[in-house]
């Protein structure tokens, strides 16, 4: 099975940006690293960032903070049929959904993230799942041309969704050009996949 280490985040200024997600999510650089970079990309950059946690006051909790940070909302923390969820935009341009699959509160507001969750958004679901499969990187649900999980370890979980719904909802338009400003670190790569995304080996 492949696994992914960790990810890192193409950002115009470094030392903001740690401050932001050290503030806003409590993340350091065993799962998320940052590098300057400046690449041009204008619109959708194509993924989506996860937290899971356990509970909405856990959810709340992130997105306020996120929001104090300098982040903005893009879809604001609500129930759905799944759950409860919020969705923000980083001062650097990544995109942040912060959700639970719990209806109500079973305590205290905590700190703490159940899981860090990229979703990469493909035009052809069928033949990016093809693509990684063949890089060893194993499934572990598929739900047609719509969507796919990967087993692609504990320190990030790794998913495909059409390009199209995963901006809608994100709550942003799917078109978008340039840079992705992200890369995948893990034992898969080195290699880019059919929708521009980088693999970069580990070691």
């Amino acid at each position: 099975m492949a696994i992914i280490d960790h990810l890192t985040l193409d950002v115009p200024d470094t030392a903001a940006a740690k401050q932001f997600y050290a503030t806003a999510f409590d993340l350091d650089e065993s799962r998320l690293r940052l590098r300057a970079g400046d690449e041009p990309s204008t619109g959708f950059r194509g993924y989506t960032l996860s937290l899971t946690v356990s509970q909405p006051s856990t959810v709340d909790s992130f997105v306020q903070s996120a929001l104090d940070a300098g982040a903005t909302t893009l879809k604001p923390a609500e129930k759905s049929l799944w759950g409860y969820g919020g969705v923000v935009q980083a001062p650097d341009g990544a995109i942040w959904k912060v959700a639970t699959s719990a209806k109500k509160d079973t305590g205290p507001a905590t700190r703490q993230v159940d899981d860090l969750v990229l979703l990469l958004g493909a035009e052809d679901v069928t033949a990016s799942k093809r693509f990684y499969a063949d890089h060893g990187v194993a499934v572990s649900k598929s739900f047609g041309r719509m969507y796919v999980e990967f087993e692609s370890g504990k320190a990030v979980k790794l998913g495909l969704y059409r390009r199209r719904a995963l901006a809608k909802a994100a709550g942003v338009s799917p078109e978008g050009t340039g840079s992705h400003r992200i890369t995948i670190s893990g034992d898969a790569g080195p290699f880019t996949d059919p929708d521009g995304f980088t693999w970069e080996n580990t070691r």
